[in-house]
């Protein structure tokens, strides 16, 4: 490799994007094209990026395949930050396994750090923690190393284990001090601002009180009875019962717990699950099944009893019933907190991160966007979605992936 190749890396290593550009910006061979790639990607303009990294892994021989391979793992990293989650796995696979098998650790596992950190953003916990198996930080660089640590934290943060993901965080910084690089000590602070933003409300005995992912951990395996409006599931230490399909029998857990250890009046339930306004005799036989279903769906769990005014919720083995909600409530938000990491997002990549359809989650943006809550940008395929963070979303209860004891 010449010397102007060799500086050219050395500067995109260092972030240092317009030195890089200035060795290699009239070059048309192969390893120019690839570094000029990634220095348009560290720009921000990702169609010429993948252009110019697409035209490197093609000008490549056939005996240079740690070079394509590269490009690959390159083209991979810039759909993953432009939120393009339709990149072929198999590729991404293909190219990891090509770099450890002529002896490239480091381009295969940060190719492994990729497949994670995808991973991670659609909920797949387990299987990024097993992607994360077969890597030992410890002979990384240092920016590798805080990809690493920030990949663990995301993890931790998503499962409800804060020290963990503190720990983490703690070793991102430093990692990221260490390499010298700006963008990722942004990429840090941003991480941590998620454990010290407002994650939920707590509504217990008619008061309520602004919790921290900490404190969400801790009430949690406090042993009482959460009626979890993020994730519409009621549970109580390791046992869970979801109602996210049964929006009715949800509604009417709900408002038990909001008034416990008080009852609730027909009247009122009947307002909150079926927004009746004058009930009648239909209106009332209806309710006594759904509230036969809530017993079912609660068995062991919580009993739903009749009193002279209405009904009652007790739990089984708790002290006491709290109800989490979000700290700010509406429709769509499970898309919001995905748009509030500050990334473009494809509409492609939300329904897939989000395991719904393409035309439901286009549905969501329009809705969105007829409130101003979010933006398109571009057009046609380049389209992408993006919002500001919206101080007080739970940006991490309301992401795709399972909390303690889903």
């Amino acid at each position: 490799m010449d010397s102007l190749i060799t500086a050219a890396a050395r500067a995109l290593a260092k972030g240092d994007t317009l030195g890089a550009l200035k060795r290699v910006a009239l070059r048309d061979d192969p390893p120019a094209l690839a570094l000029r790639g990634i220095a348009m990607a560290q720009l921000g303009d990702y169609a010429r990026a993948k252009s110019l990294l697409k035209g490197a892994a093609r000008a490549f021989g056939p005996r240079e395949a740690v070079a394509r391979a590269r490009c690959v793992v390159a083209e991979a990293e810039i759909a993953l930050v432009s939120r393009d989650l339709g990149f072929p796995e198999k590729a991404l696979e293909a190219a990891r396994a090509a770099l450890e098998a002529h002896g490239d650790p480091i381009n295969a596992a940060h190719a492994r750090h990729l497949q994670a950190r995808r991973l991670v953003l659609i909920g797949r916990l387990d299987e990024a923690e097993r992607a994360l198996a077969g890597v030992d930080p410890a002979s990384f660089l240092p920016a590798h190393r805080a990809a690493h640590a920030l990949i663990v934290a995301g993890i931790a943060m998503r499962r409800l284990r804060t020290g963990l993901a503190r720990e983490a965080l703690v070793g991102a910084r430093q990692a990221a001090r260490d390499a010298q690089i700006p963008a990722l000590d942004a990429e840090v602070d941003a991480a941590s601002a998620f454990l010290e933003t407002p994650a939920a409300r707590l509504v217990s005995r008619g008061e309520e009180r602004v919790l921290l992912l900490s404190d969400v951990e801790e009430l949690l395996a406090s042993g009482a009875l959460v009626i979890d409006a993020c994730r519409h599931s009621v549970r109580a230490g390791e046992r869970v019962a979801s109602l996210a399909t049964r929006p009715v029998l949800f509604a009417l857990a709900r408002t038990l717990g909001e008034a416990w250890p008080d009852d609730v009046s027909r009247g009122r339930l009947l307002a909150r699950a079926f927004g009746a306004r004058h009930a009648d005799e239909t209106h009332r036989a209806r309710l006594r099944v759904e509230l036969g279903r809530l017993r079912g769906a609660l068995n062991g769990l919580a009993e739903v009893y009749a009193t002279d005014s209405g009904f009652v919720l007790a739990p089984v083995g708790a002290a006491r019933i709290a109800v989490m909600t979000p700290p700010v409530e509406g429709q769509h938000g499970a898309v919001l907190a995905l748009l509030a990491d500050g990334e473009a997002w494809a509409s492609s990549a939300l329904a897939i991160a989000l395991g719904v359809s393409p035309r439901t989650v286009l549905r969501a943006l329009d809705a969105l966007a007829a409130d101003g809550k979010v933006q398109p940008v571009g057009r046609g395929r380049a389209r992408r979605w993006m919002t500001p963070p919206m101080p007080g979303f739970p940006t991490v209860l309301l992401l795709p992936g399972p909390l303690p004891s889903d």
